[in-house]
């Protein structure tokens, strides 16, 4: 399981770089291009907010598994362990029910929108709404696999790139 979550991570991660690379190739160059001939990339801007969207939705998996999202924990520190672990473990099933229903409605939405196309660029809107149940089905996994430790310990995963705990008491 470690193996397949290394991977799972590493790809995620990796995907995110290209999408990042990309946006912001795409919108140098347009901006370069705007300054020095006058001309500017028709699709650059749409393109490149597309590409945020995906970003957003595909990113939200590694926050959470790194505790990087707001959260307010004040009532879980005040109240006895047992309790405090309870109330983990509803806030993990409401979550876990939250990712699920924005997938089923992200994919209804796909649905009808798949023959509506883009200005610029001409896709399908499709493509672009995918990105909400991709990436909730992608943060679906990446909580399941950090979900155990939450609630027994409320600790959230940790590596070289990113500690939640180390930061948090910065």
């Amino acid at each position: 399981m470690k193996t397949f979550e290394r991977y799972f991570l590493s790809a995620n991660r990796w995907i995110l770089i290209l999408i990042l690379a990309v946006m912001s190739v795409v919108i140098f160059v347009n901006v370069v291009l705007r300054y020095t001939t006058g001309i500017s990339i028709s699709w650059a801007e749409e393109v490149s907010r597309h590409l945020m969207i995906w970003l957003t939705f595909l990113g939200c998996g590694p926050v959470l598994r790194y505790g990087g999202h707001i959260a307010v924990e004040n009532l879980q520190d005040a109240l006895p362990r047992p309790v405090a672990v309870a109330l983990r473990a509803v806030i993990a099933i409401m979550l876990l029910a939250l990712l699920a229903a924005l997938v089923w409605f992200g994919l209804q939405y796909m649905e009808r929108t798949q023959y509506q196309q883009t200005p610029a660029t001409q896709i399908p809107f499709s493509y672009v709404y995918a990105a909400l149940p991709i990436g909730c089905a992608l943060t679906f996994v990446h909580w399941l696999l950090i979900v155990r430790d939450y609630v027994m310990a409320r600790k959230f995963a940790s590596d070289d790139h990113f500690d939640a705990t180390a930061s948090a008491s910065l």
